[in-house]
């Protein structure tokens, strides 16, 4: 009989596997100790194994990165927490010159068993500060693996596999999955990195999702079912690197394409996507232009109705699904 656990709690246990399984594994972070995490994804695992291996760092971002990627070159494996994804900007130097540079700049002499975990996206009334999806940025640079899980199940085997990689891996969970639930397995799995995850078979057209966009996209296709239209529903799962082969397969058989994202549509992984596309066999099968559904060009507002109109929501992706099949795109 399948348990459920939230996708904190599905996080939670894994780190508890990692810390019981492997002395190397140390978590960091601001407030992960005795507070449990800013969005307390840590809990009390500071209790169960001490402070020397559950350790608040000081709030210097770019100090506690820089330590984190010095751990992982000197044979530790750290696990760590930014509170919120957009304070990884301070980090930018540890994260993009060190953590995703050094294995290749020493020959594959020193690896970097490096996790970075980043609470993301908007929803919570953070504003533009605290509510950013900046997932694209870091996928951006080779030697790092970005991943986006989107269940609780996925959140949790990401992390594991994330902790047997040899390079720097980059979990973005989204803020607003935190409290939801999903059948997770005991024990130790693994979700492979790299592979996507078909979340809705479907012979219309083709949405290729991350994230919390990927529950969005499931019901949009709902809805949409209803007027005839059938959705195949893609979960990225990782962004870099992507599963090229899952997405140009469905492509081929739907011929048509939307992409759905959070992040701000220019320079985003729609854009990845489409170009990937663009650039294979399965260009020839489109029947329409594809479309990308991301962000407004804008900060992420406070106010909440501003907020939701930022980004995509369900009405946006059926009302774009439904023209780009009837051909209005």
């Amino acid at each position: 009989m399948s348990r459920e656990l939230s996708y904190a709690e599905a996080i939670r246990e894994a780190m508890d596997i990692a810390l019981g399984e492997d002395e190397r594994v140390i978590l960091m972070g601001e407030d992960i100790g005795v507070y449990g995490g800013a969005f307390q994804v840590t809990g009390d695992l500071i209790d169960k194994y001490g402070p020397d291996r559950v350790m608040d760092t000081p709030i210097s971002e770019l100090g506690g990165a820089g330590v984190a990627v010095g751990a992982a070159m000197t044979g530790l494996r750290p696990i760590f927490e930014f509170q919120f994804s957009d304070f990884a900007t301070l980090a930018m130097e540890q994260i993009v010159n060190q953590a995703a540079k050094v294995r290749y700049m020493l020959g594959g002499a020193v690896s970097i068993p490096l996790v970075m975990r980043f609470p993301a996206g908007s929803g919570t009334g953070a504003a533009a500060q605290h509510s950013q999806s900046i997932e694209a940025w870091l996928a951006h640079v080779p030697g790092l693996k970005v991943v986006q899980p989107a269940t609780p199940h996925d959140a949790k085997g990401l992390l594991l596999a994330a902790l047997d990689d040899p390079d720097p891996v980059m979990i973005f969970e989204h803020k607003l999955l935190y409290k939801m639930k999903g059948a997770v397995p005991e024990g130790r799995y693994t979700v492979p990195i790299g592979t996507a995850e078909l979340r809705r078979e479907g012979s219309d057209v083709t949405i290729v999702a991350t994230s919390i966009m990927v529950h969005k996209a499931l019901e949009a296709a709902k809805a949409l079912a209803e007027d005839g239209i059938d959705c195949e529903v893609i979960d990225l799962r990782t962004i870099r690197p992507i599963d090229r082969e899952t997405v140009l397969a469905s492509v081929r058989k739907t011929s048509r394409l939307i992409c759905v994202y959070e992040a701000v549509k220019t320079l985003g992984i729609g854009a990845e996507i489409s170009a990937m596309v663009a650039e294979s066999d399965a260009f020839d099968y489109l029947d329409a232009p594809i479309v990308r559904l991301g962000g407004a060009e804008c900060p992420i507002p406070y106010n909440p109705d501003l907020e939701k109109a930022a980004v995509p929501q369900v009405p946006d992706i059926i009302a774009a699904t439904r023209d780009l099949v009837e051909g209005r795109r």
